[in-house]
């Protein structure tokens, strides 16, 4: 009890201090024990604290340095970590690697964009027809400064910045958010999580009120925090979505131009033709888009090149009036004339701008301003160009609004443009799959999607990845979205509520983010819903009118994979909080004693569990069914936090549970949503030694340093009392030892440079009787091998619970977890060393 309240004292005192977390709130007096390096201590330059206290009659000032006590040996307290935390920057590329990675760009992020111009005229008039030049420079107006606003201001000046260390994309902005407030319904959060070179923000003004009254709500309330996650699993859900309608979408507009083309290629040949293609594109996945990207730069630039050229050309030929549709007075007038059908004609202009949601999630491969580069430079100027020729096209040519985009092109070049056009949707179709991958990666890693097989497919780039089972579940839909469509007209119709949808859904999260973490004028913030959120708005208005034709489509992909992802977030909480309400207590453990109640055998036994704090029940059922438990026994979480990486020397937490002849330890293996597990076990493991083998020295370290601490502390004591009479001598013969620095304030500081005056005794060395013990041990233990505990837990719901929860977690999420990838394969650990035992949690 002594210790708990000195922890308090120490903790008030760095309340006091003038450092804040990303959440503009004071170090808690009430956070667990920390760490040498959390005090401070472990960096350069840190500072231990020191207190002041009144004492005797005469106020006389006593001097105690306040260290953190001994070690608690308990399990309810947080791993400490075992490297220090170093901050990862990356290096400011040159002018010409800046222009370079913007060339990368047209390849993978601006493939859906760029291949826009195939489908959108010929979708928006199919719904209002080309009966005077107001009809075609509404729809030209309307498209241009669709494309400035969205994609231009938005995504290129506002959206970009709100990424995450770097990572884009609905989950990211989630991960931002959930480092911010505690919102995350998974209560596996730690204030070590802090540590991480990514992980802490400094804000530019944390005082402010209002975000931390915002923060205070999300944090409060419970309904807030699901409805933040439903709106991020929908955003997830439509990117899904964009997957599947994406390929069929391109390949099929980029197809259809052989129609007019060949005599006798009817509709039915186009299906036939596209779904060729499209197996062939699915078929490919597994080898991975590295061996073939670096032809997709080029391909992409030489698709913008003649994207350009044809506009100029059909500019100067048939008509440069079309300029005048720069003037935005043609989207009034143009609504004005054709009233009802210019609004379902909103559908169509939407298409221009699919794609521009890749710009947010691509930018972990990329930098902020090479993005910003290839739009503003490349992208922006050939689109307009491709528009503005289409329009000058149908201003002498209006029947050819079917196919519009092949009969502008002219005759000589058609051949060369359908070949370039064919394989320009086939990347964007690989842009799509791969981010759906991505996406459905990043899920899994924060908890909201079933374990499937992720095959990694480049030794270089982390972020190129595989998953079968969503690549084949991609190309069935993909199939029957084209079989049963038949024309890219109804496709188009459910194209653009995917796209929107997540739009909206961005827009939400990134008002948040200025609101929480930017801290930005309140004037701003609100322009930023009300200007780009209301044109969403209207864009989804008039695209879920077609519903009924085609709409109804990206609405049932996007419920059933809300439904799948929600389900599984929620019994993986109950499962979660079940384990910590049944966890062993620490006075039972010690009533066992070090044998545990049984034997200790050589071996290092690796007991995985989801707990980051407390004794998982699991283990209380391994000592009642194995005759022998291992001499070295760790605890193993394999945890995600909310930061896209975490630098491989962060990696690990330590901490000992009970008294050191237990060998007992737990260990937090952290990794953020875009890290990659491509370690097999016998790296973990080395790694997991390595590890652990630092920890111990570090420990005997920290235990040597307090033991001369305290003892000169005594000293210090000794020759103030002895000199009560003459204070400066006092003064003089402390100062030189720790060189302790007075203040006017009762605060003062102890440097940790100034350790080095310590005794030699102070600092442990191999020669420790008690370290060379351990790792003797250690060594030891792990020659006799790694034996893997690993637990099959089970959620049923209780008898008293409600039909819906008993569904839901009786079945739907039984049938989940019986399907998805097991534990033992997704670890990578020999079956040969696999010690398994089944639990069930009442929930």
């Amino acid at each position: 009890m002594e210790r708990g309240s000195e922890w308090i004292e120490v903790g008030s005192r760095l309340a006091s201090s003038d450092t804040r977390w990303v959440d503009g709130s004071e170090v808690d007096s009430e956070s667990p024990p920390l760490s040498f390096e959390e005090w401070g201590g472990g960096g350069e330059g840190g500072t231990w604290e020191v207190g002041e206290s009144s004492l005797g009659e005469k106020g006389s000032l006593r001097r105690r340095l306040m260290r953190k006590p001994k070690r608690v040996d308990s399990f309810d307290v947080e791993a400490m970590d075992i490297a220090d935390a170093h901050k990862h920057h990356l290096k400011d590329l040159s002018v010409w690697g800046t222009l370079a990675m913007a060339f990368q760009t047209l390849g993978v992020v601006y493939g859906d964009l760029g291949t826009s111009p195939l489908y959108v005229f010929s979708d928006v008039f199919s719904k209002v027809p080309v009966k005077s030049e107001v009809d075609v420079l509404g729809a030209l107006s309307l498209v241009m400064y669709t494309i400035a606003l969205v994609p231009f201001a938005k995504y290129v000046f506002i959206v970009l910045k709100a990424n995450d260390n770097g990572e884009g994309g609905t989950f990211a902005l989630y991960s931002l958010i959930c480092r911010y407030a505690k919102v995350n319904l998974l209560p596996n959060r730690q204030r070590a999580d802090e540590d991480i070179s990514s992980f802490r923000l400094k804000l530019p003004t944390p005082e402010l009120e209002r975000a931390l009254n915002i923060k205070a709500r999300l944090e409060g309330r419970s309904s807030l925090k699901t409805l933040l996650l439903v709106l991020v699993l929908m955003g997830t859900s439509m990117v899904i979505g964009d997957g599947i309608l994406t390929p069929a979408m391109s390949v099929m507009s980029a197809v259809s131009g052989l129609q007019g083309e060949i005599p006798g290629f009817k509709a039915d040949a186009v299906v036939l033709v596209s779904i060729i293609i499209l197996v062939g594109l699915f078929s490919i996945q597994r080898f991975g888009t590295g061996k073939v990207g670096f032809m997709f730069a080029p391909i992409l630039a030489l698709w913008f090149f003649s994207l350009s050229s044809i506009g100029i050309y059909n500019i100067v030929k048939y008509d440069i009036t079309v300029l005048r549709a720069f003037n935005p007075s043609y989207i009034y007038l143009f609504f004005k004339k054709n009233s009802g059908k210019a609004w379902s004609a909103l559908g169509g202009c939407v298409l221009c701008i699919t794609g521009s949601e890749a710009m947010f999630a691509d930018l972990g491969h990329f930098s902020v301003k090479s993005i910003q580069i290839g739009f503003t430079c490349v992208v922006f100027p050939c689109l307009l160009l491709a528009y503005m020729g289409q329009a000058a096209y149908l201003m002498e040519n209006p029947g050819s609004v079917d196919r519009i985009f092949y009969d502008s092109v002219p005759d000589v070049l058609f051949w060369p443009v359908f070949v370039i056009a064919t394989l320009a949707a086939m990347i964007a179709s690989q842009a799509m799959i791969s981010a759906t991958f991505s996406c459905i990666k990043q899920s899994m890693a924060l908890g909201c999607f079933p374990r499937l097989k992720i095959i990694h497919t480049s030794r270089r780039l982390m972020g190129q990845i595989y998953i079968p089972v969503i690549n084949w579940f991609l190309m069935i839909m993909c199939i029957v979205i084209v079989a049963a469509f038949k024309n890219t007209t109804d496709i188009a119709n459910a194209y653009g509520i995917a796209e929107v949808g997540v739009m909206v859904v961005s827009t939400t999260l990134v008002t948040l983010v200025m609101l929480l973490i930017w801290q930005t004028n309140l004037f701003l913030v609100i322009c930023f819903p009300a200007i780009f959120g209301t044109v969403e708005l209207i864009y989804l208005s008039a695209v879920l009118t077609k519903i009924a034709e085609g709409g109804w489509l990206p609405l049932a992909f996007a419920s059933f994979f809300l439904c799948l992802m929600y389900v599984w977030n929620y019994g993986s909480v109950l499962k979660y909080q079940s384990e910590i309400r049944e966890k062993i207590s620490m006075d039972f453990m010690l009533e066992l004693g070090s044998t545990l109640g049984t034997v200790r055998v050589p071996g290092i036994g690796l007991l995985y569990n989801e707990l980051v704090q407390g004794i998982p029940s699991i283990l209380g059922q391994f000592l009642i069914g194995l005759p022998a438990i291992h001499s070295t026994l760790v605890f193993v979480c394999i945890k995600y936090v909310p930061v896209p990486v975490v630098p491989q020397e962060e990696r690990f937490l330590f901490r000992r549970v009970c008294p050191k002849d237990y060998h007992m330890f737990r260990c937090i293996a952290r990794y953020g949503y875009k890290d990659v597990r491509k370690e097999d076990h016998q790296a973990f493991e080395q790694l997991l030694v390595e590890s652990l083998e630092k920890f111990l020295r570090r420990e005997a370290q920290e235990i040597a340093l307090e033991s001369s601490v305290k003892e000169l502390e005594i000293d210090i004591e000794s020759v103030r009392l002895s000199n009560a009479g003459s204070p400066n001598v006092a003064e003089d013969l402390r100062m030189p030892l720790l060189s302790i620095q007075m203040t006017d304030d009762v605060n003062n500081s102890i440097r940790v440079e100034d350790l080095a005056l310590l005794p030699s005794s102070a600092m442990p060395s191999d020669d420790d009787p008690g370290l060379e013990y351990e790792l003797a041990a250690l060594t030891e233990a792990t020659e006799s091998g790694f034996t893997y505990l690993l637990a099959h837990g089970d959620v049923r719901a209780r008898k008293e619970s409600w039909f819906l929860k008993k569904l839901v977690i009786n079945y739907f999420y039984a049938f989940l977890r019986r399907n998805c990838r097991a534990g033992t394969a997704n670890l990578s650990v020999p079956h040969m060393n696999i010690m398994q035992v089944g639990m069930t949690y009442m929930v």
